[in-house]
């Protein structure tokens, strides 16, 4: 297994990040490299949080992940510091922003969610005891109903049924 520089392999990261966007098979071509070795070290850049597409040019095709990792470098940049990057990424401030947004309305849907569903949770529960304290009244009434129709019975034995006078 050989072993390669960190500015060798961050060189090839570079080639795989926007602008340039190059896929791993066009870089294994290339290089020489195997494309599982591109993979890996793809994934790895990845965790380490660079965003990394799959070669794709079409940026709108990138994945969700990658967006993400564009919007988190670029959370803290001004706005001329966001148009330099974009213009060295060969990105748009607008699809940058639209990704933003988007990230930020689907964090916020999650948060709308989890309350509505403990809201339901609260309802449903207060409606759970409701009827078991009502199926528990119920029980008691029925004992009770059947305790007296068995002493009736009972009565009835020892007593006669009052038919035969």
């Amino acid at each position: 297994m050989a072993k390669y520089s960190k500015e060798f392999k961050y060189s090839i990261m570079i080639k795989m990040m926007p602008p340039q966007n190059q896929s791993v098979s066009e870089i294994a071509r290339e290089t020489g490299l195997s494309e599982a070795t591109l993979h890996q070290w793809r994934k790895q850049a990845r965790t380490k949080g660079m965003a990394v597409p799959s070669g794709e040019q079409e940026v709108e095709r990138w994945s969700t992940q990658d967006k993400f990792l564009i919007v988190m470098e670029t959370a803290l940049l001004s706005e001329v510091e966001l148009a330099e990057y974009c213009r060295s990424k060969g990105l748009y401030v607008e699809q940058v922003q639209a990704w933003r947004d988007a990230c930020m309305q689907a964090n916020g849907g999650v948060a709308q969610q989890a309350t509505r569903f403990q809201k339901d949770l609260r309802e449903k529960d207060r409606a759970i005891k409701t009827l078991e304290r009502e199926l528990r009244r119920k029980e008691a009434a029925l004992a009770e109903t059947a305790a007296l129709l068995v002493l009736r019975k009972k009565i009835n034995a020892i007593w006669g049924d009052g038919e035969d006078a």
